[in-house]
């Protein structure tokens, strides 16, 4: 994730971020360039249009259309965005119920042995999610301390998860915690399958296909058609003018794209990892 300041308008302006979509695009644009260019020449100087040709009329298609793609856009953007924000809640809420059950825990639990056990595997459960989620493989050195035997073909946080709860139940058939007790702790620990879940629901359900195809042929036929009829008032101008309209909207589209996808590596999805690392430190430093 990219960290900035908001306030810092010069770097926004001049500066270009590797995930910024100008990089991305730039190759489309230097076609949309030519193209433009190519149909500048065409109707000026090969077709020598006339001011009072039908084709000048296209405009008004724009006008009306330009409407309704704003409108496509704007629920795309915050459709993705949306999704950004629940996953990093979801994220939010690891972190809480991790300390939470941390901080329970170290008051509950009187050996030093019982205390090493969740002081990794709690944190172990969010750098398991955080790979689950990412599609990497998990490292084993991560359970040789915990003897924990995780199968990477089946689900690994529910694994995990499993490996908790049954360090409970192990413990209150030994007597070492109360049923009440067991009862106060097992909020936290069901959170964390309920976390999983949301983030799974959030990856595994994308923008549908159509919706998303649509909004690209849009915005590609709306580009192709944009030099015909401007170029009657703005001649070879309507160059820079056609590459800055499809900068902006095919750039909205690209960072919904981004965003609505929030747990892989690109530059503006969430910092997961860091996230999974703070977990670690701060239940470290509970238990």
């Amino acid at each position: 994730m990219v960290n900035y300041n908001p306030k810092d308008w010069l770097t926004f302006i001049f500066k270009f971020h590797k995930s910024d979509t100008f990089r991305q695009l730039l190759p489309m644009m230097i076609v949309i360039g030519v193209y433009s260019a190519t149909i500048c020449y065409l109707e000026i100087s090969y077709w020598k249009l006339s001011e009072s040709s039908h084709v000048k009329n296209l405009t008004l298609m724009h006008t009306t259309v330009g409407f309704v793609l704003s409108l496509l856009l704007a629920y795309r953007t915050n459709t993705a965005y949306d999704r950004w924000w629940e996953g990093r809640k979801a994220w939010g809420s690891l972190v809480n119920n991790s300390r939470n059950l941390a901080i329970k825990l170290s008051a509950i639990l009187s050996t030093d042995a019982d205390r090493a056990f969740f002081r990794k595997a709690i944190p172990i459960y969010a750098s398991i999610l955080q790979k689950h989620l990412s599609n990497e493989e998990s490292s084993k050195v991560l359970f040789e301390e915990l003897n924990l035997q995780i199968d990477q073909h089946n689900h690994r946080p529910n694994q995990v998860a499993k490996s908790l709860f049954h360090k409970l139940n192990s413990l209150y058939k030994s007597e070492k915690i109360s049923g009440h007790q067991l009862m106060v702790v097992n909020a936290e620990l069901q959170s964390f399958t309920d976390v999983c879940g949301v983030c799974e629901r959030i990856k595994n359900t994308p923008i549908p296909y159509s919706y998303s195809a649509f909004i690209k042929k849009f915005i590609f036929f709306y580009i192709m058609t944009l030099p015909f009829g401007f170029v009657f008032s703005l001649g070879y101008y309507v160059v820079p003018v056609v590459i800055f309209i499809f900068y902006v909207l095919a750039s909205l589209e690209l960072i919904a794209e981004e965003i609505e996808d929030p747990f892989g590596g690109d530059a503006n999805d969430l910092p997961t990892k860091k996230i999974a690392e703070n977990i670690k430190k701060q239940v470290e430093e509970l238990l």
